[in-house]
């Protein structure tokens, strides 16, 4: 097992260069990048100045203010093109005055030793901004994924025991109806009847805590805490437990028709045994393999929407800001560590494979 975990670590580096490098080419050479963005808002800032000046009547006027600073004459060339030296200083600013290739061995030597540079448009070192997001996408994602894994694992073994009976199709009903329901609706939904819509006023509709969280004691901090993302995290769990349940449910019931299980209920062991000593083992392989990118997807992308509609200042949040107006520290940043998370948390799923069923040699696989 330890040399297989071995390769697997040394695998990360070959596996995050070619990420990152597929990345950095397609978005560094896809037009509307941040140089461009920049010029076209100089541009119609420019041209709505000149207007602005030009339609005051007065020749003199429009003179003197041209001639009132040379920065700004720079500026109002916008109609017929930025001035060139500034379109050197922009470029200088951005880093795009060094070939394409200069640029990308310098951000593999800076990545290495997470040196992620300073964000274009915010004005702060890129790991200064990720550690000022991490807690609210934590806060969703490690109690979303812990309550989703907790109410779904319980639920999908129930439903296999009773499958076809009432309780298996009320279930699988309510289910269904959620699955089909985005959780950006559920969230309005919630709003609406629970945090001061056109129902009850009982939960907060914005932030981790309050603002006069400095004064509270620590009991009454986590009771903040937790009264702020009741709302956030019953979203996320009611629009994303309906895949684990039913995986869980099928994968029990694939367990249960097998040979063996007939073999050890006949040589007299209870059914409670039978299901959790040798049922839950086999069953549960397919639903560990799956945590990775479930994981993933919840801690990160999946609470985007949430963030918004709760004003939750995440992850999500900035890395969507960040594409948006190409920011590329940002950018390539969250890339960086998200596909490292991911792999780090692919090892740490075999690693569950092993203890969930000790007879999974990783050593023998060929």
């Amino acid at each position: 097992m330890n040399t297989y975990l071995l390769k697997r670590f040394f695998l990360i580096i070959p596996t995050l260069l070619g990420i990152i490098t597929i990345n950095f080419f397609v978005i560094q050479t896809s037009p509307g990048g941040p140089v461009e963005q920049l010029i076209a808002t100089l541009e119609g800032e420019a041209d709505g100045n000149l207007e602005r000046i030009t339609g005051s009547g007065s020749d003199d006027f429009l003179s003197s203010e041209v001639n009132e600073d040379s920065e700004t004459q720079k500026i109002y060339k916008g109609a017929q093109g930025l001035d060139e030296e500034l379109l050197e200083e922009i470029n200088k600013l951005y880093g795009f005055d060094k070939p394409i290739e200069e640029r990308f061995f310098k951000m593999l030597k800076d990545y290495l030793l997470f040196d992620f540079g300073n964000s274009f448009f915010r004005d702060a070192p890129v790991v200064d901004l990720i550690l000022e997001k991490l807690p609210v996408s934590i806060s969703l994602g490690l109690w979303s994924t812990l309550i989703m894994y907790l109410v779904s694992i319980p639920l999908g073994i129930k439903k296999a025991i009773n499958h076809g009976t009432k309780f298996d199709v009320y279930t699988s009903t309510i289910i269904i109806v959620t699955n089909a329901i985005p959780v950006f609706l559920f969230a309005i939904i919630l709003i609406i009847f629970f945090a001061g819509g056109q129902y009850l006023d009982l939960f907060p509709l914005r932030g981790l805590f309050s603002d006069n969280i400095n004064q509270m004691s620590t009991i009454e901090a986590i009771k903040d805490y937790f009264w702020h993302l009741a709302l956030p995290i019953t979203a996320m769990v009611i629009g994303s437990f309906a895949g684990l349940t039913m995986l869980t449910k099928n994968s029990f019931l694939d367990e249960i028709k097998k040979q063996y299980v007939l073999t050890a209920k006949a040589k007299g062991l209870s059914e409670t045994k039978v299901l959790y000593k040798h049922v839950f083992r086999n069953a549960m392989l397919l639903i560990i393999s799956g945590f990775p990118a479930a994981f993933i997807g919840i801690f990160f992308t999946g609470s985007l929407l949430i963030e918004i509609i709760f004003s939750l200042d995440g992850l999500g949040l900035l890395g969507f800001e960040a594409t948006l107006n190409r920011d590329y520290p940002v950018m390539f940043a969250t890339l960086y560590i998200f596909t490292l998370i991911g792999l780090i948390t692919s090892i740490i799923s075999d690693i569950t494979y092993m203890i969930v069923d000790p007879r999974i040699n990783f050593e023998t696989q060929k």
